[in-house]
């Protein structure tokens, strides 16, 4: 069952798996999902971490102020969500969007992450006509009228015929957000240029991407593993943009290893 908070004037659903004692892993979700994306990848953490999955405003079970949105202003709200349950710091997940949400939780508010998991994400994300085609089809035929391109994008094509039940659910998933919420963040990523702010991110960073994502490209990850300082590139064989779900075993094997290593060197959770 999920819950809602009020943080910065949005109504946030989110949603505990794990013992209340563990380490909290905060998961955030790319564009035009929800939550539920990380269904395979939280039994990998839940059986010693407090799992943490909300979701972005404009998406899921999250309310839709107006727009326009700014990743800064949605990296507040994982930073107002933290504070209003009590949470110091968390090992923070996100991929895409959530992936860019970390980035700047990461240089700006560096005391409340343990470690950063950037999937499938990129620092920029140019070129902007092509986020304008993108909203002006929004506009005009609905996310409906995005949806098809969009698991494309998402999965490699042998996953696409071999996984239709994967495929139908997160059809579902992208259908149920609503074009507002997806029009206001799709903006705040065409806007978004923090490459520089990569350089103030102290965290231990895992930088992991599906080796076929076409959306954040091996490129857009390897720009991300050069500039942040000491970070780790980890590449998912046969996968593309949403690699958790089409690579399970894989992504989870080096998300698990990685957050295992660095909570090592933690103090025990009070």
């Amino acid at each position: 069952m999920h819950s809602t908070v009020t943080v910065n004037g949005a109504q946030i659903a989110y949603r505990f798996d794990g013992p209340a004692n563990g380490r909290v892993v905060l998961m955030s979700n790319s564009l035009m999902s929800n939550y539920d994306m990380w269904d395979p990848t939280v039994p990998a953490l839940s059986d010693r971490y407090r799992v943490l999955r909300y979701d972005t405003r404009g998406h899921g079970r999250s309310s839709t102020p107006p727009g326009p949105y700014s990743i800064a202003m949605l990296a507040d709200d994982a930073a107002g969500l933290l504070d209003a349950l009590g949470i110091g710091s968390a090992h923070f997940v996100g991929l895409s969007m959530g992936g860019m949400v970390g980035q700047q939780l990461a240089a700006r508010h560096p005391d409340r992450v343990h470690s950063l998991a950037l999937c499938d994400t990129a620092s920029e994300m140019p070129p902007r006509e092509m986020w304008e085609q993108r909203l002006a089809t929004a506009r005009s035929q609905g996310i409906p009228g995005l949806a098809d391109s969009t698991l494309q994008r998402w999965f490699t094509e042998p996953f696409i015929r071999r996984a239709p039940g994967e495929i139908e659910k997160v059809r579902r998933m992208i259908l149920s957000t609503g074009a507002e919420g997806y029009m206001a963040c799709a903006a705040a990523i065409r806007d978004m240029a923090q490459t520089t702010m990569l350089l103030s991110i102290t965290a231990p960073t895992l930088v992991l991407t599906g080796r076929q994502d076409p959306a954040t490209t091996l490129a857009h990850a390897t720009v991300l593993h050069r500039v942040i300082a000491g970070s780790r590139l980890v590449i998912v064989e046969d996968a593309a943009h949403l690699s958790n779900i089409e690579q399970p075993q894989a992504f989870n094997a080096a998300l698990r290893g990685f957050v295992d290593e660095v909570d090592a060197r933690l103090a025990p959770p009070a």
